[in-house]
């Protein structure tokens, strides 16, 4: 069966690109650093291994904060408009990408596996029942498939090496 392939772009159109597959997990953050870094109530973030995304066109940009974990998150940006399109987290290193997910052409298209820092959402945002909600993280052995555990555990791999 071959992979599903998905595009998506920035806010001006300059960059373009394209995912295959389905992510590892999909993310739906409510920290404090997430909500600055948007300027927004959360983001969702759909995780893959970096190599499944692939620029189409467009000059891309990357800027360096501090993620809550004191390492690098490097953000993938369009050089033109600045919409943040992926970014690199220092667990994953540059082998992983966290895809945001209303950059996507169909932005619906994942529905996340958690919502997590949810004790640091802005007090008038409601959760959603269906979806899992932590306080912080939480262990991806106990919401995510094997297979997806495996793919993650790669990922980890990789960037240690």
């Amino acid at each position: 069966m071959p992979d599903t392939v998905r595009e998506g772009g920035c806010g001006c159109g300059a960059v373009r690109y394209r995912v295959t597959g389905e992510p590892i997990f999909v993310n739906n953050c409510h920290c404090t650093q997430c909500q600055q870094q948007t300027g927004s109530t959360s983001v969702v973030n759909a995780f893959f291994e970096a190599e499944r995304i692939e620029v189409l066109e467009g000059e891309l940009s990357e800027n360096t904060v501090t993620a809550g974990s004191g390492g690098p998150h490097i953000i993938v940006r369009c050089a033109t408009c600045g919409t943040a399109l992926w970014s690199h987290y220092p667990r994953m290193g540059r082998n992983g990408s966290g895809l945001r997910v209303g950059t996507l052409d169909d932005s619906g298209a994942f529905t996340p596996d958690a919502v997590i820092f949810s004790a640091e959402k802005m007090p008038w945002v409601a959760l959603p029942e269906a979806i899992p909600a932590f306080e912080k993280t939480y262990d991806f052995r106990e919401v995510l498939p094997p297979e997806r555990v495996a793919r993650l555990r790669e990922l980890s791999k990789r960037a240690a090496a």
